[in-house]
């Protein structure tokens, strides 16, 4: 027994395989800022700490709690310290002060305070007129009302608040850089697969055959390689179509500018009325190889950008334009000893396409089966409709050699009319098809509109 392939593992997505840089790089940041937030919040708490410890020393040392004295502590005492935040107190027994370490008393409006809470007041103080954060109590002790009010300097806090935040903000913005380095590699690195593509689409000749590689490492890739490969093959079909174009045109202007250069030169020599005849004839269908080819361009031009009005579509009357070509090809089938007729329905049949284009196609159906059928073939144009769709067809009982699908080579001098026209039902939605027909007749062209 054969052993069993193994299944292929599935393909990675490129969106996880970004996000999973993407947050790498943002934990390894997270981290580092946890890191030195939680340093910098304890070197802070002890900072702030020991502060309120001294700011809580200083306080008791210079207030006096009978109120009996108070005691002024020099500036270098070692009470000094960077979070050291100055509080006033002020304190009554039974209404009567009995101590306010700031002197800001007098003032103070003692009814205006609230019996307990914070307030932020307006104090006229030795130092001027500023604002104070205060916070009262009122408690009754030993038959003793006693009243605390402790206060703070607006200013001084917010000068603290200030230097907290520039602490820690700044390993913040000493770190952004990183994050914003660690950001640009990770989001680099992500993309490293999408510039690999991108490489290789650049690098890509389609028109030699390369196709991209189908296996790629992630998922979203492979629409995106299947739709290159699409338009690739696209190129690659147009491409082949164009030099078999190429090769068919080569092919039908190579009889007839060789004729034109043998009848030349021996007209030169003997100038007989055959001979000039058969120059003007070969002359005659080189000039139409060359009108072919003009057609085309023009068809192709029409359909990449060219003009706008040659390409408006319209509703065409099948039977109103069959009926206008039979009658300027009259003359031409009359001269060929050709019977050229129309058959339509009692029903006009009215098709949506671009009029230039269509008339184009028609136009060189009824041509080829003129010029390429025995003299005495009826060639007939038909309008018909089905059930599965509607169309035009040219048919004629001239027993033209090969049946089957439209070939570029079926006939001398057929194929660049056949291919024109098979290019024209493409651009107009239409397909071109060849049967052997109705009897009597033996070949018929069809232009066909599904339904």
């Amino acid at each position: 027994m054969k052993p069993m392939a193994a299944s292929p593992s599935p393909q990675p997505v490129l969106r996880r395989y970004i996000l999973s840089w993407t947050l790498g790089a943002l934990l390894l940041v997270w981290l580092t800022l946890i890191a030195v937030a939680w340093s910098t919040g304890f070197r802070e708490a002890r900072k702030f700490s020991d502060g309120q410890l001294v700011a809580v020393a200083k306080l008791w040392i210079e207030a006096s709690p009978t109120g009996a004295s108070q005691n002024t502590v020099p500036a270098s005492a070692g009470l000094e310290h960077e979070y050291l935040q100055d509080v006033a107190v002020l304190a009554w027994e039974d209404g009567r002060l009995v101590a306010d370490t700031h002197r800001i008393a007098p003032g103070l409006d003692i009814t205006d305070l609230p019996p307990r809470g914070f307030r932020t007041l307006t104090l006229q103080t030795e130092h001027g007129l500023g604002d104070w954060r205060s916070f009262g109590v009122r408690l009754n002790m030993d038959g003793r009302e006693r009243r605390v009010l402790a206060l703070m300097d607006m200013k001084k806090r917010g000068e603290l608040g200030k230097d907290i935040a520039e602490h820690v903000a700044q390993p913040a913005i000493l770190i952004l850089p990183l994050v914003a380095l660690l950001l640009w590699w990770t989001i680099r690195r992500g993309l490293r697969p999408l510039d690999q593509l991108s490489s290789e689409v650049a690098a890509l000749d389609g028109f030699a055959g390369q196709r991209l590689d189908t296996r790629h490492r992630f998922r979203e890739f492979t629409s995106t390689v299947s739709a290159i490969n699409t338009l690739v093959d696209t190129l690659q079909k147009q491409a082949q179509r164009e030099r078999e174009f190429a090769s068919d045109v080569a092919h039908e202007l190579r009889t007839p500018l060789a004729v034109i250069a043998l009848q030349a030169r021996a007209a030169q020599a003997d100038a007989s009325p055959e001979r000039l005849d058969r120059l003007e004839r070969e002359a005659l269908r080189a000039g139409r190889i060359l009108s072919q080819l003009l057609d085309l361009a023009r068809a192709q031009r029409t359909g990449n950008g060219g003009p706008s009005n040659l390409l408006e579509t319209q509703d065409v009357e099948l039977g109103e334009l069959a009926a206008r070509l039979i009658s300027n090809h009259a003359q031409l089938a009359y001269e060929t000893g050709h019977e050229l007729s129309l058959q339509q329905p009692e029903q006009p049949v009215r098709v949506s396409a671009q009029p230039m284009l269509l008339e184009l196609a028609l136009r060189n159906l009824i041509e080829n089966a003129l010029r390429h059928t025995p003299e005495g073939t009826q060639v007939s144009v038909e309008i018909w409709r089905s059930s599965d769709g509607f169309g035009v067809s040219v048919s004629d009982d001239g027993q033209r050699a090969g049946s089957g699908a439209v070939s570029a080579a079926s006939e001398p001098g057929l194929g660049l009319g056949l291919r024109l026209v098979g290019r024209i039902a493409e651009q107009m939605g239409a397909t071109l098809e060849r049967d052997a027909g109705e009897p009597p007749m033996s070949t018929r062209f069809n232009l066909r509109w599904a339904r």
